[in-house]
């Protein structure tokens, strides 16, 4: 279960409700924003949380150990969208996915990314992110779900988003109802089976576009420095 926007009230309710079941957890309760927990029945190991771009933006890293035994990687992020309230370019969320994509391809393991992406799946920031970390997009063909605004029928947009490794296949999807959030909720099911990674063609990005990459991730970091 990975929660954003969650700060102290909500890390007390989630512990109530979770943390018999979820014994396994990664909290970072945050007023700004940009909290976020992480609940799970498996194992954590080598968990870290990092302020990849920005020092008030965190991102979870961990492996998850499955029960027989294999890990796997998850990423939980949300970076800061270019919108008037927060940042009038979208500088800073594309080094964050850009990053991401950048050490999933340098460091391959089985990988799962989820998050509030603050973008659409069809962006080219985020097809970019999908071809640098050779990730894919299980809702591609599926449908939408799209997850924001959910007060706003007329205005709703694909938003939050789980990516995968060709290691993992999908199983069920569906977007939940409405439980308050201006989000809807996303439950997914993947099932992991590395001997059927042959069968789905992984993106990939060219030099140039890596290149391209780096340079957007030095921008992201320096303009970190310099707001």
């Amino acid at each position: 279960v990975i929660t954003l926007e969650s700060d102290d009230w909500w890390q007390a309710r989630l512990d109530e409700a979770l943390g018999e079941s979820y014994s396994h957890s990664v909290k970072v309760p945050l007023d700004n924003l940009y909290g976020m927990h992480l609940y799970s029945r498996l194992a954590l190991e080598d968990t870290e949380v990092k302020w990849l771009i920005q020092e008030d933006i965190p991102s979870i890293h961990t492996y998850v150990t499955l029960e027989s035994g294999e890990r796997i990687r998850l990423y939980a992020v949300h970076p800061r969208p270019p919108a008037p309230s927060e940042s009038d370019k979208s500088l800073w969320r594309d080094a964050e996915l850009l990053w991401v994509g950048q050490e999933i391809h340098e460091k391959p393991a089985p990988t799962l990314v989820a998050g509030d992406l603050n973008d659409v799946a069809w962006s080219r920031t985020t097809r970019r992110f999908c071809r640098v970390g050779g990730m894919l997009d299980p809702r591609r063909g599926r449908g939408m779900f799209s997850t924001f605004h959910a007060h706003y029928p007329m205005l709703r947009w694909p938003l939050d988003h789980i990516f995968v490794t060709e290691h993992f296949t999908l199983v069920d999807m569906q977007r939940l109802a409405e439980i308050g959030s201006d989000h809807f909720p996303i439950l997914a099911s993947f099932c992991y089976c590395p001997a059927e990674r042959s069968e789905q063609e992984t993106p990939q990005a060219s030099e140039e576009e890596r290149e391209e990459a780096e340079e957007t991730i030095r921008e992201g970091q320096t303009e970190k420095q310099q707001r």
